[in-house]
């Protein structure tokens, strides 16, 4: 045998104990690690959500001010989309379609008899 390992019983479970006395340090130390790790994560992503929620609030409010005009605009393009039928393609391409209160396009013209 090896002169390493113990050769009483008694001496198998001492070493045994110690071993799991040591993992068990050793748990502790990289729980608390981890532990303290995390904290200080959260922390830094609370900050930096902070940050980031005054710039998001700038946004969403200048979104705000500037909808009409966007829907104006997008009104605008649908009535001259409908009195000029070559551009419709262009506002299909673009998903534009008129709403319910859209004006309606011109009628064709009556054929001649």
């Amino acid at each position: 045998m090896n002169d390493n390992t113990p050769s009483t019983t008694g001496d198998q479970i001492a070493a045994l104990q110690r071993q799991v006395f040591s993992l068990l340090i050793a748990l502790i130390v990289v729980s608390g690690t981890l532990t303290v790790f995390l904290y200080r994560q959260s922390s830094i992503a609370g900050k930096d959500y902070a940050a980031i929620e005054k710039q998001a609030e700038q946004i969403v409010t200048a979104y705000n001010q500037n909808q009409a005009l966007m829907v104006g605009f997008v009104n605008a393009l649908v009535a001259y989309g409908q009195t000029h039928p070559e551009f419709r393609p262009v506002l299909q391409k673009y998903n534009i379609v008129p709403g319910p209160g859209a004006p309606s396009a011109a009628p064709a013209a009556a054929p001649k008899k």
